[in-house]
């Protein structure tokens, strides 16, 4: 078992209560465990009736210094009103200790799903993203990573070629789809000159909320450096014809407040084949926790690495495709 993994299964309820407390919170009700994987977290209402989440950071993830750029971010976002979950300051410090546990807490936030089939929803959106990207485009973080080929897909693909859990029948032709797959993304990525800035990094429908103020934004924990359509692709789904409406209607609302460069269309199968590395390297990293053969059972069976061979192939295929276009057909 991992040293994170190992940390996680000594986080009790009541060592996670007396953490909180440490702090001077106080739960009032039983701490509800929230959807995540990466790291540990809960909500609850505290004796004030505040409502709060907590995040109990994976040890070893992210260094101190990341961390705090990543909350950093999340503070000059809420002070330009950006709709953004930022991290409580408790006597001037977001980030705290407990018996070597980082911890967090956060202002709860409360909404419906995002719904991403909905023109009007995705404007708005799109809007609250171009604020976004135009104070950040100036800018870099220091301590965070950098989306690129490289730290997305390189890493990944070293993962693969060390990990036991594929089987032997499809170790070979696996590896070879997925390496060519990466070689392509590769090569097309350096013939793009993306413009680079900080961004939220991971804003799929699941980190926004729709609250009755509009959009409310949620879970910096993968905050990096990378193009700006990193954070508007993930929206994206159905045929191509579908995508090609939620593409319009998000990118009319960003340019409202900040430029767009069409060229950056052509990154988006790119980002989702690195995507696709990335999040198998992932569950490679992270199957010695308990939590993730639990959630993630399909993950060591055979059927599973036959389907991704497949997908990898897919996905070069798709590279060849002409990108999607902001012209309607």
């Amino acid at each position: 078992m991992s040293n994170s993994a190992f940390h996680f299964a000594g986080l009790t309820p009541d060592l996670i209560l007396t953490a909180i407390e440490s702090v001077g919170v106080y739960p009032e009700t039983g701490l509800t465990p929230l959807n995540s994987y990466e790291n540990r977290v809960y909500q609850f209402r505290c004796d004030r009736g505040n409502r709060y989440v907590v995040k109990f950071y994976r040890p070893e993830r992210w260094t101190q210094a990341q961390i705090l750029e990543e909350h950093q971010f999340a503070l000059e976002l809420q002070a330009e009103e950006f709709p953004i979950a930022a991290p409580v300051a408790i006597d001037g410090v977001t980030l705290h200790e407990f018996q070597g546990y980082l911890f967090t807490l956060f202002p709860s936030i409360g909404g419906r799903t995002f719904e991403v089939d909905n023109p009007e929803q995705l404007f708005e959106v799109g809007q609250f993203i171009g604020r976004m990207h135009q104070y950040a485009r100036d800018s870099r973080f220091k301590q965070r990573r950098s989306l690129n080929p490289q730290t997305f897909g390189d890493d990944a693909i070293m993962v693969l070629r060390q990990t036991e859990l594929i089987p032997a029948k499809w170790r070979e032709p696996l590896l070879a789809s997925a390496t060519e797959l990466q070689q392509a993304i590769h090569a097309r990525w350096h013939q793009l000159t993306p413009s680079i800035m900080r961004l939220h990094g991971d804003l799929h429908i699941g980190n926004i909320l729709w609250t009755p103020d509009g959009p409310g934004f949620v879970d910096l924990d993968d905050a990096c450096n990378g193009p700006a359509i990193q954070d508007l692709w993930m929206m994206l789904s159905g045929d191509r014809e579908q995508q090609q409406a939620q593409l319009a209607e998000l990118i009319e609302g960003y340019q409202e407040f900040c430029d767009f460069h069409t060229a950056e269309l052509k990154l988006v199968e790119l980002l989702r084949g690195l995507r696709m590395l990335h999040y198998n390297a992932w569950l490679c990293r992270r199957w010695d926790d308990p939590a993730f053969p639990r959630h993630f059972p399909w993950f060591a069976e055979a059927q599973y690495w036959q389907q991704q061979q497949q997908s990898f192939t897919e996905q070069l295929q798709l590279l060849e495709q002409p990108p999607l276009s902001l012209i309607p057909y």
